[in-house]
């Protein structure tokens, strides 16, 4: 089954092509079907994520998926939540992964309270008008190191702290992240509410 994925990260493309690989699931960029983004006015992970999904779906005619996922700091009340990806253009950064730790590390100095969690949000749907929307949602909770640790992964993964592990996100090998990680939770869910929603419902 081919699906669009409503986003056009390619490292959120690569971890999330390798967790459905189990159902036997492509997934296609939208940009690669020339699908623009869509709108993301909203305060909340699942509302951003089935707007997105839903645009995909209206644009190519074919089952979408999408992600919202975000930083939710507990010092800052929660957020950056739903505006992680522009978090560093508060503090007169350019918008980036690498300017995201930067402002995130700046802002957090001195501070005791360093927990946080990382929220995956996806949502998927067969048609536009699909009124029964799959909804799953990961989370892990984190502490938010003083410096960046790793090379592996992207976005906050190199000051994403696992207590469990005693290691950042970027010093856990890909299938060790993508097993523990907030979309690698969601993905899981996911993967469970597609067979049994979709891929059993031709069954006797």
């Amino acid at each position: 089954m081919k699906i669009v994925l409503a986003s056009n990260n390619a490292g959120k493309l690569a971890e999330l092509q390798t967790l459905f690989a189990p159902l036997d699931m492509t997934l296609v960029r939208q940009s690669e079907l020339n699908i623009p983004e869509a709108a993301e006015p909203f305060k909340t992970f699942v509302e951003n994520a089935l707007a997105k999904a839903r645009h995909a779906a209206q644009m190519s005619g074919m089952p979408a998926l999408a992600d919202d996922a975000g930083l939710c700091v507990d010092a800052f009340g929660g957020q950056p939540g739903v505006d992680t990806a522009y978090y560093a253009t508060r503090f007169g950064y350019p918008k980036g992964d690498d300017t995201n730790v930067t402002a995130l590390l700046e802002q957090m100095q001195g501070m005791a309270n360093r927990r946080a969690a990382m929220v995956s949000t996806l949502v998927a749907l067969r048609s536009a008008d699909d009124p029964e929307p799959l909804i799953a949602v990961g989370r892990v909770v984190v502490q938010i190191t003083p410096e960046r640790r790793g090379s592996n992964g992207f976005g906050f993964d190199p000051v994403m702290f696992l207590p469990e592990f005693g290691k950042t996100f970027a010093e856990l090998p890909p299938e060790v992240k993508n097993a523990n990680s907030h979309r690698g939770r969601a993905a899981q869910a996911m993967l469970a509410l597609m067979r049994e929603r979709w891929l059993d419902s031709a069954a006797p």
